[in-house]
């Protein structure tokens, strides 16, 4: 699929709603049509994580259409209502409201970014409407009150612990991070600090990003005056690779780490060469390696939509359309928002093919705490 396609597929749905309030929305006992069921996606297919956003859908896209190829869910077809919030937090929120008030949404997926959940998940929690995969693994955004939420992904806590223990057992101690002015960044940045804490380091040398990633080279050149030993990024999107290409210019040998969501398989292809040594945190089995038979999946469902590039972000976002069709199937003929929620929150042990889902009974609901480190080689790929 074109990009002006992907982009125009995103305007369509977006026209196609008009505002209603949330006391419109359809109650959690309505029965779901009997033909088509609507799964809703607010993400940032413009701004600035445009690149992560893109990959994200065109992993849910090849998850719904995998599945009804094979005749969808108890015979109703899936559709992907997914409106593009240009990653900002208000028109996410705007985004969300019109979902759940259309009566055949029966459930919210992989909305994306941290301060944009913030503002999404308080809708959720009101019209109890299932939501499966925050994309963001803000330990903020998994409390037990939001019951009708299910996330996929291990947490940025989870994420920065790995790599602050990794690195203290290789003896290096004397970190600098540089992080987004975000949501997002600041919450990272609190969980390296509390890492350390844990593991009786010193705090890393914070330098900090403002909102936009416009002063790059500035801070890249504070941070290497400040004679780290290892940078750490806690930035996600096209700033990422603006960050890793200043540092191969500035030092080339200087280490970096990153989280699962630094970069998307465009900024890595478009870094090449300088991406070789970068060790980033993983929340899924590598996208490439194909002895995990959810990668084979994954892949032939890409291949299918057109699509030859693999990358974590498109994983996920299949991961998580996988989720979310296991729930469905268990829910049954009759579909309710209520029943898919039930249906949700029963899974345990579920092999969805090398990655276990299962969400313990009780929330916060986590389904996954699969987390890894690999470290990128020469041509793109995670070495080993």
């Amino acid at each position: 699929m074109q990009r002006r396609q992907f982009t125009q597929t995103l305007a369509a749905a977006s026209a196609a709603f008009a505002f209603a309030p949330l006391s419109r929305a359809a109650g959690t006992q309505d029965t779901i049509d009997a033909k088509t069921v609507s799964i809703g996606c607010s993400l940032g297919i413009t701004g600035p994580l445009a690149s992560l956003g893109r990959e994200l859908k065109q992993g849910l896209d090849a998850g719904i259409a995998q599945a009804n190829a094979r005749g969808g869910i108890h015979g109703r077809e899936l559709h992907l209502l997914a409106l593009d919030d240009g990653y900002e937090p208000a028109r996410s929120e705007e985004n969300a409201r019109k979902l759940i008030a259309d009566a055949n949404v029966a459930a919210l997926l992989s909305c994306m970014g941290t301060g944009n959940n913030q503002r999404i998940l308080p809708l959720v929690d009101e019209a109890q409407i299932p939501y499966v995969a925050p994309q963001s693994g803000a330990s903020s955004l998994r409390k037990a009150d939001y019951r009708s939420v299910f996330h996929v992904r291990a947490s940025y806590t989870d994420e920065a612990r790995r790599l602050a223990q990794k690195l203290v057992a290789m003896g290096i101690t004397d970190l600098a991070i540089l992080y987004h002015d975000t949501a997002f960044g600041r919450e990272f940045l609190a969980d390296v600090n509390n890492a350390l804490k844990a593991a009786n380091q010193p705090k890393p040398k914070a330098f900090k990003l403002d909102a936009k990633g416009t002063q790059v080279n500035e801070v890249v050149r504070q941070a290497l005056a400040a004679k780290p030993t290892t940078v750490l990024l806690g930035t996600a999107g096209d700033v990422s690779a603006e960050l890793v290409t200043a540092f191969k210019k500035a030092s080339p040998s200087m280490p970096l780490a990153a989280t699962s969501v630094a970069l998307s398989g465009d900024n890595l292809r478009q870094l090449g060469g300088r991406a070789a040594g970068l060790a980033l945190s993983m929340v899924l089995p590598d996208a490439g390696r194909t002895s995990v038979a959810v990668v084979r999946d994954y892949q032939a469902a890409m291949r299918a939509q057109g699509y030859q590039d693999f990358s974590s972000r498109s994983f996920e976002g299949y991961v998580n359309m996988r989720v979310l069709a296991e729930g469905m199937t268990r829910a049954g003929r009759d579909l309710t928002r209520a029943k898919l929620r039930t249906a949700l929150a029963s899974l345990r042990s579920t092999d969805l093919g090398g990655l276990v889902i299962d969400y313990g009974g009780n929330a916060p609901y986590v389904g996954s705490k699969f987390l890894d480190l690999g470290v990128m080689g020469a041509n793109g790929r995670f070495v080993g």
